[in-house]
C-alpha cells in the first residue's frame, strides 16, 4: 500500500464515482472524496501517489489487482477474466448509452436522444434479465467488479424514467449487490418537475 491516502476526484451523483468507491470501501482502503476540477472532462479521476488514472473501469482493475490481491474481485482464471471483461464493455457501451444517458437527460437535460436511450436500455435489461435468471452475479458465482461496474446506472435506471417492473431477475440482482459486505448506496435524485 501506498503510504498516501488515495483521493477520489469525482461526484456523489456520478454512477462512474459510485462503482470506484465502492470497491475501495469493499476493499477496505482509505480515500477521499474531491470535486473534480472544472479542467477535467472525465470522472472520475484516481490520485494514488505518484499514480493519477481516469476512466472507472480501468481503475477498478487498478484496484483490484493492486489492493485485492487474494480477493474475487478480478479473477486470474482465464475464461472468469474474460467474462468480467465483456460485463466492463457492457458498462462503458450498452449500460452508459442506455440507462446513464436517459438517467443525464431526465434530470439535467442537455443533448442527446432520450428514446435511443430507453431503447438501448429496454433491449439491455432484456438481456440481462435473461442472463440473471439462475445466476446470483454477472460474471462469476460471486461478485466481482464486472457487478459494480454494471449496477449504479441499473439500480437507478428508474431516475431516467426506465421502469424495471419487468425484469425480475435484474431487481433481485440488484438486491444482492446492495448487500455486499460494505456497500454504499448512491443518493437517489428526484426528477425534476415537468421533465419528461
Amino acid at each position: 500500500m501506498t503510504s498516501s491516502i488515495i483521493v477520489v476526484h469525482g461526484t456523489v451523483l456520478s454512477g462512474h464515482t459510485h462503482r470506484v468507491e465502492n470497491l475501495l470501501g469493499m476493499l477496505g482502503v482509505p480515500y477521499r472524496l474531491e470535486p473534480a476540477p472544472a479542467a477535467v472532462r472525465q470522472i472520475p479521476v484516481l490520485q494514488d501517489g505518484e499514480l493519477v488514472l481516469a476512466d472507472s473501469n480501468a481503475i477498478l482493475v487498478y484496484l483490484a489487482r493492486r489492493y485485492g490481491a487474494g480477493t474475487r474481485w478480478l479473477p486470474d482464471e482465464p475464461v472468469a477474466a474474460a467474462r468480467v471483461q465483456r460485463w466492463l464493455s457492457i458498462a462503458a457501451g450498452e449500460v452508459k448509452y442506455g440507462p446513464a444517458i436517459a438517467r443525464i437527460l431526465t434530470l439535467w437535460g442537455g443533448a442527446g436522444d432520450l428514446t435511443a436511450a430507453h431503447a438501448i436500455a429496454a433491449e439491455l435489461l432484456a438481456f440481462m434479465d435473461g442472463h440473471l435468471r439462475g445466476r446470483s452475479f454477472l460474471a462469476a458465482d460471486h461478485a466481482t467488479i464486472a457487478d459494480l461496474a454494471c449496477y449504479p446506472y441499473l439500480a437507478h435506471a428508474p431516475e431516467g424514467r426506465i421502469s424495471l417492473a419487468d425484469f425480475p431477475a435484474v431487481r433481485a440482482w440488484i438486491a444482492r449487490v446492495e448487500a455486499l459486505p460494505g456497500f454504499r448506496p448512491m443518493p437517489v435524485t428526484a426528477i425534476p418537475e415537468g421533465r419528461s
